[in-house]
């Protein structure tokens, strides 16, 4: 259940930070069975005036007491200023090895489903209307537990980057559109997550999990303007800072749900991504066999 990421994106976060092994909880709740998977949906408001909805299909299974694996695929609708658009967006694949009873490490990738360059009328739209980034990433980190504190550090690396062509200008002065960042030939840049959290039962069938989030985008973002001139989008480069809560309910000892909720407290001051939301809500239902 994510709440950064109606679809694995979400507070200016390209994804990793609903990675199985990187949200709250995931290291205590594998082990319980070998195989779990998971249906998610999301709601949220985006920049500009867009809603979004986003849903996921998510497949994890650990292989032996150590080591798991996860596989995750999602999808992005988004709607706003006369524009909708749905599309299928990434594909994770991730392990998870278990060091010891603190410590274990993440390494995985997002492959992309799009190239980022939807367009209407024959017109690229901006990254606020596709459905992903369009970036082939390597993910990498590592959580540590203190008593019941859960710390994860983890860093995203473009290795590609998207195909899109939206330049501002292209469109009516007269349309809100033109007030959008241009993006053609963008070049994103990394990010590093550090999440803390802190589970607590309530009862014997609920748990709530408050985490704060800050993410750090490394550098400013890049542009290619229509004289082909390369651009830096100033106020791209900084600390987004997101703090979400997990409300978990153990329906029986098979299947679970989980509400997550969360809002960013300081965000970019240029965020070209389309990624920022001003809050998501995530639901998520989980069989465990």
């Amino acid at each position: 259940m994510t709440t950064y990421y109606a679809n694995a994106q979400g507070c200016s976060d390209a994804g990793f930070c609903t990675i199985n092994s990187i949200k709250p909880n995931s290291s205590d709740t594998i082990i319980k069975s070998t195989n779990q998977v998971k249906v998610g949906v999301s709601l949220g408001s985006a920049d500009n005036s867009i809603s979004i909805f986003g849903n996921y299909i998510e497949y994890n299974r650990q292989v032996t007491n150590s080591f798991g694996i996860d596989a995750k695929i999602t999808s992005l609708s988004q709607s706003g200023n006369g524009i909708s658009n749905f599309g299928i967006s990434d594909i994770y694949l991730t392990g998870n090895y278990k060091v010891n009873e603190k410590l274990k490490l993440i390494l995985g990738t997002k492959i992309p489903l799009t190239a980022g360059n939807k367009k209407k009328n024959n017109i690229a739209l901006p990254m606020d209307y596709q459905s992903s980034l369009g970036t082939f990433d390597l993910i990498f980190g590592a959580g540590y537990e203190i008593k019941k504190l859960q710390i994860v550090l983890a860093f995203q690396q473009p290795l590609s980057q998207n195909k899109n062509e939206f330049l501002a200008e292209n469109y009516p002065i007269n349309s809100k559109i033109s007030d959008f960042q241009s993006t053609n030939q963008f070049k994103r840049s990394s990010d590093v997550l550090l999440r803390v959290s802190y589970p607590m039962k309530l009862g014997e069938k609920f748990r709530i999990t408050p985490s704060l989030l800050p993410i750090f985008h490394l550098s400013n973002d890049k542009y290619t303007d229509d004289l082909e001139i390369e651009n830096e989008i100033k106020g791209s480069q900084g600390l987004t800072l997101n703090g979400n809560a997990y409300l978990d309910y153990e329906i029986n000892s098979k299947s679970d749900l989980q509400l997550n909720v969360g809002i960013p407290f300081v965000v970019r001051d240029a965020r070209p991504d389309g990624l920022t939301r001003s809050f998501i809500v995530n639901l998520e239902y989980k069989v465990k066999f």
